[in-house]
């Protein structure tokens, strides 16, 4: 059916890519060939750079429709301020483009890059492609012409990808920096100094490089830190290379005493959802990992970083080995479960960085989320009030310390978080630590087992103290203990267990 023929007309949104006339696909030359009504969005100024990416192909008979922006960056007086008259004009905006498709015109709306990506079409497309016949015309997108023209791989192998905007508060662009292996930054001009900032505070500056109006008339690009603030455009992007495609193509340089430094990470109770953004990176630009090997399992294999696992018994050598790789120039991650510094590797590493060989080497420590925390999350909140942290392995300090502090945190009514209750070798702490909290606490006190939480054999249940049975409590569970104030109900008709700790305490 010819478009005459069609009772309304089609509409197009067509994506004319980075900027280059020869980028263009055939089908965009082709349906802005045939179309009826050429539309494009420009400032108040009239130019338009969709229309001049596509000016050789518009006819003398084209019926153009200049969407003409009220307002870009400068202030507006509309009573609803600036989102109020944006939307107002994409009304205005769409009510014309629907005349013509009415009248049984075919309507082209011509857009940089891809109509879809943070374009100006989509805003057309979302109020008229549910009225009337729509095809969109994918187009090159700045971040592909970006990458080509700074002749390096973007992502490889099993690298993720982020598209960023500028205009996200520097903080979360740091923490999403920090995140991701590769990211591209959008809308810079005057977004830059924060987008600069972020670079800088994710600790990805030295990565990241900048492209200015890629495939266009006054291209430039460069390393990110070597930019000047004041020079940069909105048609401007800050890319982070694959690491992996960055590593073949750089010229090998040796590490110096100087650039190496420890970094001690938390991963959090299981895998990857319970990383923070921080974590990421840290795990993502270290050249060596060193851990136990459970805990270094849940790190993804990154090719060019080695990976240094060994048994959970030999804290003081990982944490030497570690510092004696930093002190030679290389970044170590050094890989702890839950939070580095709960009964974990943060300790281990400190100590030993505290002797006078090493004096100089940087050494930092990432939080993670504690088993206590994950186990609480999951049962509720019964560490809403004071609450104390013990351990009760006799590995390293002996039973009568553990059995002291039990009795001083229970007879100040403390919620008890209890770690490492026991393991093959160790199986009568709990049984000890049972009869010793019974002297104090009723035997109805909750008591929540979590096991493996985050994990595939996850388990977490309430029982009463008095019914803890100790054999079924292992190495990889904690026990949150209740205070005499800790609540535990069922909820719904699914009976949901749910226990916390009320905040308010009552007077004495």
């Amino acid at each position: 059916m010819s478009v005459s023929e069609q009772s309304t007309g089609r509409l197009y949104g067509v994506g004319l890519g980075p900027g280059d006339p020869s980028l263009m696909t055939v089908r965009a030359v082709e349906v802005i060939a045939g179309a009826d009504v050429v539309a494009y969005h420009s400032a108040r100024h009239g130019r338009s750079i969709a229309r001049s990416i596509a000016a050789k192909h518009l006819r003398a008979d084209h019926i153009e429709e200049p969407l003409v922006y009220p307002v870009t960056t400068e202030t507006t007086d509309h009573p609803g301020g600036y989102r109020a008259a944006m939307e107002e004009f994409y009304e205005q905006a769409a009510a014309r483009l629907a005349a013509h498709l009415e009248a049984g015109r075919t309507v082209a709306v011509l857009a940089e890059g891809d109509p879809l990506f943070y374009g100006s079409y989509m805003h057309m497309h979302k109020r008229l492609a549910d009225r009337f016949p729509t095809e969109v015309i994918p187009g090159v997108t700045s971040v592909s012409a970006a990458a080509a023209r700074l002749g390096t791989p973007l992502v490889e192998g099993e690298e993720v990808l982020t598209i960023l905007p500028g205009t996200l508060p520097e903080e979360e662009l740091t923490a999403r920096l920090a995140a991701t292996d590769t990211a591209v930054v959008m809308k810079l001009g005057r977004t830059f100094p924060a987008v600069r900032g972020a670079f800088e505070a994710s600790g990805r500056l030295a990565e990241a490089r900048y492209v200015e109006r890629a495939t266009m008339d006054g291209e430039r690009t460069g390393d990110l830190a070597d930019v000047d603030a004041g020079s940069v455009p909105y048609f401007a992007v800050a890319v982070l290379p694959s690491r992996i495609g960055s590593a073949h193509t750089a010229q090998p340089v040796e590490p110096s005493a100087g650039d190496g430094e420890v970094v001690v990470v938390g991963t959090g109770p299981a895998g990857p959802l319970w990383l923070t953004p921080e974590t990421r990176g840290a795990l993502a630009a270290a050249d060596d990992l060193v851990g136990y090997t459970t805990y270094l399992d849940r790190v993804p294999v990154r090719p060019g970083q080695v990976r240094h696992g060994s048994d959970n018994k030999v804290e003081s050598e990982r944490a030497e080995f570690a510092l004696d790789l930093a002190r030679r120039g290389r970044r170590v991650a050094v890989v702890s479960g839950g939070d580095p510094g709960v009964f974990a590797m943060a300790t281990a590493v400190l100590e030993v960085a505290s002797q006078e060989e090493y004096a100089e080497v940087p050494v930092r420590v990432l939080p993670g989320v504690t088993a206590a925390n994950a186990a609480a999350a999951r049962a509720g909140a019964p560490l809403g009030h004071d609450y104390a942290t013990i351990s009760l392995s006799d590995r390293l300090k002996p039973w009568e310390v553990i059995a002291e502090r039990l009795r001083a945190a229970v007879s100040a009514d403390l919620v008890l978080a209890l770690y490492n209750p026991g393991s093959r070798s160790r199986t009568w702490q709990v049984g000890k630590a049972k009869d010793l909290l019974l002297e104090h606490r009723s035997p109805d006190t909750p008591v929540v087992l979590g096991r493996d939480v985050g994990g595939p054999a996850e388990s977490v249940r309430t029982v009463r103290l008095g019914d803890l049975v100790p054999e079924e409590v292992d190495m990889r569970t904690i026990l949150l203990v209740g205070s005499s104030q800790t609540r535990w109900v069922r909820r719904g008709s699914g009976g949901e267990q749910v226990v916390w700790t009320p905040r308010r305490y009552p007077e004495v």
